[in-house]
């Protein structure tokens, strides 16, 4: 029997209707004194935050949810996806990575407005910011730096990459809708708050004079529109630069991932905390900070430089079932002598409990040009809501720098635009025929979809019970083969119209495939496919921050 408190009842605000959400939203509290049991099954630990000692080269271990999976893993959150273990039994399909490319079309930004021109150096570089669909005016908002350490400014799109910088009026003439200086900043359209003059959340890395001494710390501001901005509504202070802030959706935490310089080898590296409340819960003590993460041993240096690589930044968003993190990698200082930017590229982790990452491919997966005067000749930077979703497509938005001359080679900040097929971190896949058999799994959806590229082999699909007996009808035999190349392709057996006879029962799924890619599966409970997973930045056909 399903347990009804995993469950609960959300109305988005201002959106005018009613869903049913998975418990994402609202963790249930264990008993005996443990942390929140999560909508995946992972029990947490109390204390949480966890308080791990200062981060040093060492490889971290593997999250507690790796070595140890729950016994049953539920799957009502989200596309189920395969960059880990965390959902295989056994397999003899083999795992790949997948990095996006750069579109075409690239700079989709560059510097080319009075207002982005002064300061420094010129920039119109989201530098995190944030990149959303906004459902209630059908339009992707980019947010960037205008200038460098100047304003942020807003550009608008119907399609992702051609943008408008349009006149907002709050500073006439110009795309400027905040003026106030900043460094980073993190601009999250909140779908899930109640006011709808809260609707956008600002946090701006603010530098200011203290008692003679320059003093960091987050200043934040709300919106109704995302254009015009109230007073300073909440401060965290004590912070750094290229401090950055992101929405937990699972469950519904503000995390602040504060830039921290170890006194340790490792150098540059994070600290964490969260809160309930962004705004008015942000200040923290010191004390309540949390060592979180940074770059280790198995982050590779540039053989021209062959400096030690350190965590610069990392961007975090809620995508389908787990937590996409975008580690920015700092790899070398800036070049006066040929005017080449900081050498910074964007690598790729995964959690699934918000707290601790897993990087198995260490590869850049928004790099740098090696070619002088390209847009991203260096120090790429993430930008916030990790992607949208596009189609078939994920968008993923990042900016990058040409140079400039020798007194700040660090300039003339550009934005750009990569994509990846949907779900398209990992595959598990083979040229011939393998097998995936799952952990066992507990679902309240009634159809089986996947995303498979099969274009010249097929799948089929049985289902086990807990000892490992196949569940009649739904054989191998009975399944109908599932061929071809989409990102969301039902499975069906003859015999049964859906899966309502099994619902909240442990039960395995195996996969067999024949000359394939396999990249998620998911139970929904409708035949539209659904997922209920998130959806990070959004995109075209969303109008909640999950796909419902």
């Amino acid at each position: 029997m399903l347990n009804r408190r995993r469950f609960a009842h959300l109305t988005l605000a201002g959106l005018g209707a009613a869903v049913h959400l998975p418990s994402a939203l609202k963790a249930a509290a264990a008993p005996g004194g443990k942390g929140d049991l999560l909508y995946n099954g992972i029990q947490l630990p109390t204390p949480w935050p966890p308080q791990p000692s200062t981060p040093t080269p060492k490889p971290a271990p593997l999250p507690p949810h790796l070595a140890t999976p729950p016994a049953v893993i539920p799957i009502d959150v989200g596309r189920q996806l395969f960059m880990d273990d965390f959902l295989v039994e056994q397999t003899t399909l083999t795992r790949a990575f997948h990095q996006p490319v750069w579109h075409p079309a690239n700079p989709i930004l560059q510097p080319d407005q009075p207002w982005e021109k002064q300061g420094s150096a010129p920039m119109a570089s989201a530098f995190s910011d944030g990149v959303w669909w906004d459902p209630r005016d059908r339009l992707f908002k980019l947010w960037y730096m205008a200038g460098y350490r100047r304003a942020t400014a807003l550009a608008v799109s119907e399609d992702g990459v051609k943008w408008e910088k349009r006149n907002w009026g709050v500073v006439p003439g110009t795309s400027i809708v905040h003026t106030g200086d900043r460094d980073s900043a993190s601009v999250w359209l909140d779908l899930e708050d109640p006011d709808p003059q809260r609707r956008y959340k600002l946090f701006r890395a603010h530098r200011e004079e203290i008692n003679g001494r320059g003093e960091w710390s987050f200043e934040i501001h709300v919106s109704a529109d995302g254009v015009h901005w109230g007073p300073v509504a909440g401060k965290s202070n004590g912070i750094y630069p290229r401090s950055t802030v992101f929405y937990n959706p699972f469950r519904r935490v503000w995390a602040f991932g504060l830039r921290k310089d170890s006194s340790t080898v490792i150098g540059r590296c994070r600290r964490y905390y969260e809160c309930k409340d962004g705004v008015a819960d942000a200040a923290k003590n010191p004390e309540e900070r949390s060592w979180w993460v940074g770059a280790d041993s198995l982050d590779p240096a540039r053989p021209d430089t062959k400096l030690t690589p350190q965590l610069t930044n990392i961007d975090c968003a809620a995508y389908e079932s787990v937590m996409l993190g975008l580690y920015t990698l700092w790899r070398g200082k800036a070049d006066p002598a040929t005017g080449r930017p900081e050498l910074n590229d964007v690598c790729l982790g995964y959690s699934r409990d918000g707290f601790h990452f897993t990087r198995p491919d260490r590869r850049p997966f928004l790099g740098m040009s090696e070619r002088k005067g390209d847009w991203n000749w260096g120090n790429v930077q993430s930008a916030g809501a990790g992607c949208l979703i596009v189609g078939d497509q994920l968008y993923f938005y990042a900016s990058g720098r040409r140079g400039g001359p020798m007194e700040f080679p660090d300039g003339d900040g550009c934005t750009g635009l990569a994509t990846l097929r949907r779900d398209g971190f990992a595959s598990l896949e083979t040229e011939t025929e393998g097998v995936l058999t799952t952990r066992p799994v507990r679902f309240t959806g009634k159809h089986l979809f996947v995303n498979l590229a099969a274009s010249a082999g097929e799948l089929r699909v049985e289902i086990l019970d807990a000892q490992g007996a196949v569940i009649a009808p739904f054989s191998s035999a009975n399944c109908a083969p599932v061929k071809g190349d989409g990102t969301k392709l039902a499975v069906r057996w003859q015999g049964a119209d859906d899966l309502k006879a099994i619902v909240g029962q442990p039960v395995k799924f195996r996969f067999t495939l024949r000359q394939g890619k396999l990249f998620a599966f998911w139970v929904s409970p409708e035949a539209s496919g659904v997922s209920r997973g998130y959806v990070a930045g959004g995109g075209p056909g969303f109008t909640h921050s999950a796909d419902v």
